[in-house]
């Protein structure tokens, strides 16, 4: 299918590990069957942390293990350090986003490392990829690239810098991450063309959060410097248990709608989403949702692209 830009849910890893209860293996893989029916080329399925941290993500393997079943899915995961990126190695993820905090206090809490020990993650991560028979994509997902909780304001040169940074230890992509919400569209716009200044077409992708009620807006500014690939959740799950304040990621619902209002193709279609979307609203009935199409539906007028 022809699209005109790659949209990839997380919330299979970043909207359940924000809720208390667990999804059960089972009804986890029907989710996910559901979204890439509905025609999502990508879904971040999990993430590779300890058990004990996070029992949301006990069955990462087995999740990684059934989405490479499904044909033509990237299956993408998370892994905070070296050690979960040979788990996902050896589960056979095709994709691999390593948080890489640009805030250090962030970074600390997050995963108790500075950003440059976490560059070293990705320098051991890479040649644990060159060693292994699949050669999976290595993201490098910059957090906390627009603002901190914590510390406030962000330096851009540090942004660049860390990128930069980043590539050289074997990252092959680098995406942009509002972790807190806290981005205008026109930041979005400057640091998306600082850093690709430095690095090129090597940053694909940004991945946004709505504390503040910008998601849309920042994803449009996004696509108007030329990104093509966005991070979003349905029903507006996750966020960052490390990062205070900071609420649920920008609405896949919302997002698929917007773009094909504007007649950007997306492939994705939005009443399977929204059977997608049951799945997961009744394993969770007393978690808050989000999307302002799932309340209203689509309007007579509406056209796919």
């Amino acid at each position: 299918m022809t699209r005109d830009v790659e949209i990839c849910e997380v919330g299979p890893r970043d909207g359940l590990q924000m809720l208390k209860g667990i999804m059960p293996t089972e009804r986890k893989k029907a989710w996910i069957a559901a979204l890439a029916a509905a025609g999502l080329p990508e879904i971040e399925v999990g993430s590779f942390v300890p058990p004990k941290l996070l029992p949301q993500m006990a069955d990462a393997s087995e999740i990684v293990a059934y989405a490479r079943t499904l044909p033509g899915l990237e299956v993408a995961v998370l892994a905070p350090n070296a050690k979960g990126t040979a788990r996902a190695i050896e589960a056979g993820a095709h994709k691999i986003t390593m948080p890489l905090s640009v805030s250090r206090s962030h970074s600390m809490a997050n995963v108790r490392k500075t950003p440059d020990e976490m560059i070293e993650e990705i320098r051991e991560s890479s040649r644990l990829r060159g060693e292994a028979l699949s050669q999976p994509v290595i993201e490098a997902g910059l957090s906390t690239a627009f603002g901190c909780t914590i510390e406030g304001r962000i330096s851009g040169s540090e942004v660049v810098r860390l990128a930069v940074a980043a590539i050289a230890a074997g990252a092959d992509e680098i995406g942009l991450a509002d972790t807190t919400g806290m981005a205008n569209p026109q930041q979005i716009k400057q640091v998306i063309t600082d850093v690709r200044r430095e690095i090129g077409d090597r940053l694909t992708g940004v991945h946004l959060h709505n504390t503040y009620g910008l998601g849309l807006a920042n994803a449009l500014a996004a696509y108007d410097v030329g990104i093509r690939t966005f991070d979003s959740s349905q029903a507006g799950l996750g966020g960052c248990p490390y990062a205070p304040g900071a609420s649920g990621n920008v609405v896949t619902e919302d997002l698929v709608y917007m773009l094909e209002s504007m007649g950007v193709r997306t492939g994705i279609d939005l009443d399977r989403l929204a059977e997608a979307r049951r799945i997961v609203t009744a394993a969770f009935p007393g978690e808050t949702v989000y999307g302002h199409v799932p309340a209203v539906g689509l309007p007579k007028n509406f056209i796919p692209a």
